[in-house]
């Protein structure tokens, strides 16, 4: 095994890297056989640590006080990592907090990373626990002080090399460390440094051919990972992408409403050959509107083509059928309609709602058609309108901690979107509209927005 492994534990005043510092830092260097040097400080956050976290790892603000600044030892952790790969026990923790304090300083540090606790579920599958604290009980493990760097960086050591002894090691760490990526099926131009320097945030991704030209398109919550899935397995898009793809880009978004409502505005302006999902998107699952043999008007999820829904009374048309629900639930409860009438429940007898007294009894003839009607065709225009309301900003996370993503439906009609620091949001609508981007608005983007609200995915409207 040609590679070596840097074999690191921090200690932090919390658990956001956005948000906290590291207290301290423990480096091991290991060459897949033996160590090959190591390094060890405190290190001063420059801020009081809690209670809690002293005593956890029992450093206190005393022990800090004359350490380095993380600046002071920034040259000494890139020249240890320099060609390493970045080991820890949860990866994700270690990696983001190093990656947040060089951000901090205006560097960017990639590394490629090889996390202990997948690495022991594949070698050592079926134990209860895959804590560092449980295999340190579980296996012994050589371990100093827990909860201090070098303690638990040399209990990740002797868990590494106890891994490293296991049949398959090899080409388990080779797959995590690639990310599942057969680098046969990269591009010739393509390599993985280029895929480990790509963020691990929200956002929209483009593959360049070789002119520069933008042949995909694509986004996620994710853009390192879904690159690297691109060229995992053997697909025709993979066939496509490994002859075309020259180079990538991205563009960071946070929200990931925001990075569809993008995507969908990149492809049609772009119009990349690779594309074909948005080119000819269909919308296949319909709430279609008739009236039962008593008389109640009924709604209905279907999956339809445009040839049969034409027999149809179609309220409105979706791309996936959980867009379809999720909407059709949403008018079912703010008109206290019944859950059997909207195919939303399949039994006799009273619905589920009207035991809760959200229905009125339509389930059970209770209700007279022409009062449960009433409420049924306002839902019908509810339905058949873009939203339930015309006006309203939609607000979600945006590209760091203390920013927010500003989304602007004006008159029933998509305006666009932009990003506001959360300082600014005092619910002006003027000011809020200044930072929206204006976008053009199409039925594609409506749907976006609809299953995205449908599901109440954690965004906050703001109605004016």
């Amino acid at each position: 095994m040609d590679k070596i492994f840097a074999i690191i534990d921090i200690e932090t005043t919390g658990g956001r890297a956005a948000t906290e510092k590291i207290t301290e830092i423990a480096i091991v260097l290991h060459d897949g056989q033996k160590i090959i040097g190591q390094y060890e400080t405190l290190i001063n956050p420059e801020r009081h640590i809690p209670y809690g976290i002293t005593e956890l790892t029992g450093i206190t603000d005393e022990m800090v006080a004359d350490a380095p600044k993380f600046y002071e030892v920034a040259k000494k952790i890139v020249e240890m990592t320099e060609g390493a790969v970045f080991v820890a026990h949860n990866v994700r923790f270690d990696y983001s907090f190093v990656q947040e304090e060089f951000r901090r300083l205006g560097y960017t540090y990639t590394r490629k990373k090889l996390c202990t606790v997948r690495l022991s579920r594949k070698t050592f599958p079926g134990l209860p626990s895959y804590s560092l604290g449980n295999l340190i009980r579980h296996f012994k493990l050589n371990v100093g002080a827990r909860h201090r760097a070098m303690g638990d960086t040399m209990a990740t050591v002797d868990l590494f090399e106890r891994i490293l002894a296991a049949e398959k090691t090899e080409e388990n760490i080779s797959e995590m460390i690639n990310l599942g990526v057969r680098e046969s099926l990269l591009p010739k131009s393509f390599s993985m440094e280029k895929i480990h320097a790509l963020p691990e945030a929200c956002g929209v991704y483009y593959f360049h051919d070789e002119k520069g030209d933008v042949v995909y398109v694509g986004k996620s919550l994710n853009i390192k990972k879904r690159v690297a899935e691109h060229f995992a397995v053997k697909t025709e898009k993979a066939r496509k992408l490994q002859a075309a793809v020259h180079d990538v880009s991205y563009e960071i978004t946070g929200s990931e409403l925001a990075a569809l409502l993008y995507e969908s505005h990149e492809i049609k302006r772009l119009r990349p050959s690779i594309n074909r999902a948005q080119k000819t998107r269909q919308f296949p699952y319909v709430i279609h509107a008739f009236e039962n043999s008593d008389g109640y008007l009924c709604f209905e999820v279907k999956k339809e083509n445009l040839k049969t829904r034409k027999a149809l009374r179609v309220v409105a048309s979706y791309p996936k059928q959980a867009n379809a629900k999720s909407w059709l639930r949403n008018v079912q409860k703010q008109y206290q309609l019944c859950l059997r009438h909207c195919h939303l429940e399949i039994k006799n007898g009273p619905c589920f709602d009207y035991h809760l007294s959200n229905c009125f009894g339509a389930c059970i003839g209770e209700e007279a058609p022409e009062d449960y009607n009433e409420r049924a065709n306002e839902a019908m225009e509810a339905l058949d309108e873009n939203f339930l309301q015309p006006n309203f900003f939609l607000i979600d996370k945006g590209r760091n901690e203390n920013e927010s993503t500003v989304i602007l439906v004006e008159e029933g009609e998509y305006r666009g979107f932009g990003y506001a620091e959360l300082n600014e949001l005092n619910g002006q609508v003027e000011e809020l509209r200044d930072v929206v981007k204006f976008y053009e608005n199409n039925p594609e983007v409506m749907r976006i927005l609809q299953g995205f609200i449908a599901k109440g995915k954690g965004l906050k409207m703001l109605p004016f």
